[in-house]
């Protein structure tokens, strides 16, 4: 059991003295004992060595006696007051502040000098008990701080209360009537008062005089209806026995830690708060009632009766009974209230009998930790950690946290798994540690033992047998060494202390149980020695994959799991981001801050992710695709064995394109795309999609890879294989078009001219090189296909047209060249070429002596006169210069192609309809000296009527026009006018010349900012007035040319006419 305590005796009465110890009072190295022979004895306490302070009493055997063993005796008594009491002495209580010494005997409180022992005053009699209590009060008057002391003594029913105020003692004493005697009073606050009495416990107010039933179970009392005792019946308190005149046990309170009170009365308890609430918590297990109750930080203890007393020492929280202390005959125990005392200090508290006094010094708080941990007692040690006090304890999260990691290992290996991985993700437990507790078919080469492992039970290297049969791990290496799988036995781990972390002195093994079990103990429950497979192994396993998805998250928040790069550490530790919890991830922490951090966090990564897929593949199989989805840190080896031994092919190949492993993935999609169709060991990979799909999605940086493997889907199926240089995505539209046009022309023709066409056409590329080997492509083609009634022939005619038309890339000398020129079907892509050479002239004679077509020859003129004709802004000036032409004026399209009809070189002839046709459409634009001279001298002027209406209307339309332009110019000067003369438009009603502005006295020139007094003035337009000497420059101040006031007056009549 834990020794959290030591008895040390300090006063023991001699047997010839017929003196009994009746009370005790300890204030600092002073001890008072009140004897029944009414005597005060003063003692001081020396300071013993005692060992280190962390000697335990020995269980089952009184405490030893003070003797010899040391140089310095405990105590020295200073000094007897005999007859300081007329009878016994039943209780004694300090007041510092006023120097006062204060008993009860003989139902008389009495106040004593603490320096001389003097008798001062008494202040009641039938006084039963009392209780004081000194506190800091702030004054409501003068807001100035004090100590306050009160004094409260239970006088049967009545409650009388006395004050002292700066060290003296008020004369105003407060009565206060309860419903029944009080045997017991203990301050609660520096305002309430928990009375006990036979009846129950009330709570009083002693400011506002409000009194309280406290509602308890059993024989606490409240009110009627509660419940019994507390297994269900009535306590011994209700019972009475015949000729013993109905005994009742007597009331107990203690006030533990802050703003919390214990109750007890008989085998009932309740804690309350200061207010006398009830807390939720259970009763005290006490096996008999206890004689006396107190708070020692940071535990709860209690004195059983008995010949043999024992001291219980409990935990407030867990109410655990953690250790027993014999103490014959004890019969009295005394705590320093709170308020007066350090008692985590090491001052610890005292148990008296009637002839023997022991000081019950604490144990070392760390010794306590390591005593509890030993013994398996993990809930006790964290509830002890939780109480204590950051700086009493060394690394007190480390150890929290160490402790916590130890009781989740023995949940595991007691097959309660999910109670086990939820406390390991509670503490952030580092994955390895986890993984360990996993046989190799989850855990890998970080298994600790194989599989195969039989059931009968550990090897006996390192281990001992004990008294039960169970076996002990006596091995002194590391944790992490010596802890096993639950699967292969039962494994008692053993942590050896290690001098840089103090959570590592944590040591544990199977030890024996108290009396009382852990609160929350989970060691009742035996560890089992089968080994982890089947269904156990299928609750552990899924019970892992929510730690390691968890750890997972946090290892992201640290590490990129895209580039693998470290990310920045927040010091703050904003959203958990903290350098703890980074070392908290990490397998072994690095000692040097900053070295190794990324590697480290990447192997981690890289253990969990592993972990995570095996743990899928085991328990979850649908789940591991979408682990490879995602960046992810998982080895391939193992998952290519794995996924290969599952046929799991398509994972596997997922898994290869987020590991960027993309020549193995496209050798997986190739080994079963080219597979036979009776082949049913992939169906899913069967064929070219797969490998499609995924040279799609990989980056420019990999061409050569990609047209590796786009080769076999070519020639497999042209179209789909194609897809993956003609898809509409980043990737295809930034591949290295050189490169892929070589690769393709290198397979198929066909297939460079269509990925020719799609980079020409749909992405616009302008390079030269590919236009000129698009319409080499087309051209060869054409001339070498036989099929020319085709449709697809002729399909193919026309995109070589169209891209001759609209292309200006590709070599024209080139293109010429390479057309046929005898061969008819190639004279309309001779004549493009020629038009866009410049040669109008060769390319009409194309249209009308090769092709006879003289309708293309007319649209090939319009398209021309179009493209040559500037644009203008209004069409008067056009009809003018073409009503007009110069005489170097080069001759028109129009007047080529008709000289071409009427004079057309041997050995044609010439072409009147057509010619006519011409003249009469396009009359207008061919001028009448060069037109007539090309008419011959026999030609009717008859036939010419067309022509020379064409030219008199053209004429008759430009003068109209002209003098609808003149009328309404006319127009815009009248407007302009009405406006400047009389404002017409502009917004009020004066406006113009004939607007009027108002000069007082104070109106000053804008320009020079002098009065305008009598002076000539102008008014611009914007009604501003100057000096007519200021005038001109007013354009210059304003940014303006620097013209004067009329250049103002003129912009002013532009802005109006807006």
């Amino acid at each position: 059991m834990l020794s959290a305590f030591v008895a040390r005796p300090l006063v023991e009465v001699r047997q010839r003295d017929k003196s009994k110890i009746e009370s005790i009072l300890a204030h600092g190295d002073r001890l008072f004992v009140g004897l029944n022979t009414g005597s005060l004895r003063i003692y001081r306490v020396n300071e013993v060595q005692e060992d280190g302070g962390k000697q335990n009493g020995v269980e089952g055997k009184p405490a030893s006696r003070p003797g010899s063993a040391t140089t310095t005796r405990p105590v020295d008594l200073l000094r007897e007051v005999e007859k300081f009491a007329p009878k016994s002495i039943e209780q004694l209580a300090i007041i510092r502040e006023a120097s006062v010494l204060i008993s009860l005997s003989n139902y008389v409180v009495s106040i004593h000098d603490l320096e001389s022992y003097g008798l001062q005053e008494q202040l009641s009699k039938n006084a039963t008990t009392f209780a004081v209590t000194s506190d800091i009060v702030k004054d409501s008057t003068t807001g100035i701080l004090d100590i306050v002391s009160k004094l409260a003594v239970a006088v049967k029913r009545k409650l009388l209360l006395w004050s002292w105020n700066e060290s003296e003692l008020s004369p105003d004493v407060t009565e206060i009537t309860l419903p029944a005697s009080i045997r017991t009073l203990t301050w609660s606050s520096a305002t309430k008062i928990i009375c006990g009495m036979t009846s129950g416990y009330v709570i009083v107010d002693v400011i506002s005089q409000e009194v309280e039933d406290i509602v308890g179970p059993g024989a606490i009392g409240g009110a009627p209806g509660s419940e019994g005792g507390r297994f269900g019946g009535v306590g011994s308190a209700s019972m009475g026995y015949m000729g013993l005149g109905g005994y009742t046990p007597r009331p107990l309170i203690a006030r533990l830690g802050e703003g919390e009170m214990l109750l007890a009365k008989d085998i009932n308890s309740l804690f309350v708060d200061s207010d006398g609430k009830p807390l939720e918590k259970r009763q005290v297990p006490w096996q008999q009632a206890p004689e006396s109750i107190g708070y020692s930080y940071p535990y709860l203890v209690s004195l059983q009766s008995g010949s043999k007393g024992n001291l219980e020492v409990r935990n407030p929280e867990t109410l655990s009974l953690l250790q027993t202390i014999p103490l014959p005959n004890a019969s009295q125990l005394h705590s320093p209230p709170p308020t007066v005392s350090l008692s985590h200090a090491g001052k610890g508290f005292h148990v008296s009998s009637d002839r023997c006094i022991w000081r019950m010094a604490a144990t070392d708080y760390d010794a306590q930790i390591d005593q509890l941990v030993e013994g398996g007692r993990y809930d006790e040690s964290i509830s002890l950690l939780n109480m204590l006090e950051d700086a009493l304890v060394q690394n007190k999260e480390d150890r929290i946290r160490e402790i916590k990691m130890n009781k989740a290992q023995l949940l595991f290996d007691q097959r309660r798994y999910r109670q086990a991985l939820d406390l390991f993700t509670e503490v952030k437990a580092p994955p390895e540690r986890v993984i360990k507790l996993y046989p190799k078919l989850i855990a890998g080469d970080l298994a600790s033992l194989p599989d195969d492992r039989e059931s009968h039970g550990m090897s006996a290297e390192g281990t001992k047998g004990d008294d039960h049969g169970e076996s002990v791990v006596t091995s002194d290496a590391p944790e992490e060494i010596s802890s096993k799988p639950a699967a292969l036995g039962k494994l008692l781990v053993q942590h050896k202390k290690a001098p840089s972390v103090d959570a590592g002195s944590i040591r544990s093994k199977k030890g024996e149980v108290g009396d009382a079990s852990d609160t929350a103990s989970i060691i009742g429950k035996p560890v089992e020695d089968a080994p982890l497979e089947g269904k156990d192994l299928t609750n552990a396993v899924l019970e892992l994959n929510a730690f390691l998805v968890d750890t997972r998250t946090r290892l992201q928040r640290f590490l990129d799991p895209t580039t693998g790069k470290l990310r920045a550490i927040d010091a703050n530790g904003q959203n958990g981001s903290s350098k703890e919890s980074f070392q908290s991830l990490l397998v072994a922490p690095s000692s040097e801050e900053d070295i190794g951090r990324e590697q480290e966090l990447v192997e981690t990564a890289k253990l969990v992710d592993t972990t995570l897929f095996r743990a899928y593949m085991f328990a979850r199989p649908s789940l591991a695709g979408a682990l490879f989805r995602i960046p992810n840190f998982c080895d391939p080896d193992t998952v290519n064995e794995k996924l290969l031994a599952n046929s799991r092919y398509n994972d596997l190949v997922d898994f290869f394109h987020g590991k960027k492993l993309h020549r193995p993935a496209l050798e997986l999609l190739r080994k079963f795309g080219e597979a036979d169709e009776t082949d049913e060991t992939a169906p899913m990979l069967r064929g070219p999609q797969r490998t499609v799909g995924y040279l799609q999605n990989l980056p420019p940086d990999k061409i050569d890879l990609i047209l590796e493997f786009a080769r076999w889907p070519l020639q497999v199926n042209p179209d789909l294989g194609m897809e993956i240089f003609l898809a509409d995505t980043e990737n295809a539209e930034k591949l290295p078009r050189d490169r892929v046009v070589a690769f393709l022309e290198d397979i198929d023709q066909n297939l460079a001219g269509r990925y020719l066409e799609h980079l020409v056409n749909e992405l616009d590329d302008s390079t030269p090189e590919f236009h000129n080997r698009l319409v080499c492509g087309y051209i060869k083609e054409l001339r070498d296909r036989d099929d020319t009634s085709s449709d697809g022939w002729q399909e193919k005619m026309e995109r070589l047209r169209a891209l001759l038309r609209s292309s200006k890339r590709y070599s024209l000398r080139r293109a010429f060249d390479l057309i046929p020129k005898d061969d008819a079907k190639f004279y309309e892509a001779q004549a493009i070429v020629l038009s866009n050479m410049g040669s109008h002239q060769q390319a009409l004679m194309v249209y009308v002596f090769k092709l006879k077509d003289f309708d293309k020859a007319e649209e090939y003129c319009n398209h021309v006169h179009l493209m040559q004709e500037s644009p203008v802004s209004s069409p008067i000036p056009s009809h003018r210069t073409r009503n007009s032409e110069p005489d170097d004026a080069p001759p028109s399209i129009y007047h080529i192609l008709l000289s071409l009809y009427l004079t057309p070189p041997p050995p044609y002839q010439p072409s009147w309809p057509p010619a006519l046709s011409l003249l009469s459409k396009h009359g207008s634009r061919l001028p009448a000296d060069s037109t007539l001279k090309l008419m011959p001298s026999t030609l009717p002027v008859a036939e010419l009527e067309s022509y020379f209406q064409g030219r008199i209307r053209a004429a008759n339309s430009i003068v109209n026009e002209s003098r609808v332009v003149a009328g309404l110019r006319k127009s815009e000067v009248v407007r302009a006018q009405a406006m400047l003369l009389l404002g017409d438009g502009l917004p009020g009603e004066a406006g113009g010349r004939n607007r009027r502005v108002v000069v007082g006295e104070e109106r000053v020139c804008g320009v020079c900012h002098k009065r305008l007094g009598r002076s000539v003035v102008a008014v611009l337009p914007d009604n501003a007035v100057v000096h007519y000497g200021c005038l001109s420059r007013v354009g210059s101040q304003k940014g303006g040319p620097g013209t004067g006031g009329m250049e103002s007056l003129r912009r002013a009549h532009n802005n109006w006419g807006h």
